[in-house]
């Protein structure tokens, strides 16, 4: 039975994607309806995702694609964060971008000058186009005092039954390289918090953060005063969750089962 006294002062309701709203190419049963459910009850919702090699265009196709179409504008990614941060505190830097086409796009269209040569900021996504080349430019960038910065800290991410290299195995290579430890943006960082209150105009305390990565998504909510709600669906066992320190104000095994808050 969950408490639903928890979310009394919850006006958005941000989710993860891949583990939380769909697996793979289907949508987890009763996604649909619980944000439907929040709408009806007077709250909204948007999605979160730290992985930087897709764009919210690739997203909002999926989740169409699911049966599921909506504004292109509640899906917000890594790259945003990035994009917002660089454009707020170094405004007119340039940036060497180490990331795929869909990172590049996202980039172009901020109007943030990109370059190859003397960048004064090197931005790491996860890049499934990375060569050997982009990883000696950036590290003798950095070296020579740019700034560096990752779009997220996840060391793997889940292709069906197998896993990726993610950003924060590729920045474990860069900073041992270089030195350096980057600035890092996605979840559960600080610039994510503050971004998502700016945008949505919300404060902390009116944010419930759904996932199922501990790291990622619950620690989010609780490293900055966010409701958050586990769910099993994804990367989280219950046998993880219970060896876990990291704790979430409801654990549940679906997304469906949070659709009794609204009973």
């Amino acid at each position: 039975m969950i408490d639903k006294s928890i979310f009394k002062n919850v006006k958005y309701f941000v989710a993860d994607l891949d583990g939380t709203v769909y697996l793979n190419t289907e949508l987890i049963d009763g996604a649909k309806e619980f944000f439907e459910l929040a709408v009806r009850n007077g709250c909204d919702y948007c999605f979160l995702t730290n992985n930087s090699s897709n764009n919210s265009a690739v997203c909002l196709d999926k989740l169409t694609r699911m049966g599921f179409p909506v504004p292109e504008e509640k899906i917000i990614v890594s790259t945003h964060v990035a994009i917002d941060y660089i454009k707020k505190h170094h405004p007119g830097k340039s940036v060497y971008l180490i990331g795929n086409s869909r990172l590049t796009s996202d980039f172009k269209r901020s109007g943030i000058p990109l370059t190859d040569s003397a960048p004064d900021i090197v931005v790491l996504g996860l890049d499934d186009t990375l060569t050997y080349e982009k990883i000696r430019k950036g590290c003798n960038y950095i070296i020579r005092g740019a700034l560096f910065i990752a779009t997220h800290p996840d060391i793997k991410a889940p292709m069906g039954g197998d896993y990726m290299p993610d950003a924060g195995s590729m920045m474990a290579m860069f900073s041992a390289c270089t030195g350096v430890e980057p600035l890092v943006m996605g979840k559960p960082e600080v610039f994510t918090a503050d971004y998502l209150t700016e945008l949505l105009h919300c404060s902390r305390e009116e944010i419930c953060i759904i996932g199922d990565s501990l790291a990622a998504d619950i620690a989010l909510g609780a490293r900055h005063g966010m409701k958050t709600a586990l769910v099993m669906t994804g990367v989280t066992t219950p046998e993880i969750y219970q060896k876990s320190d990291i704790r979430a104000d409801v654990a549940v095994d679906s997304i469906k089962d949070l659709c009794s808050i609204f009973d």
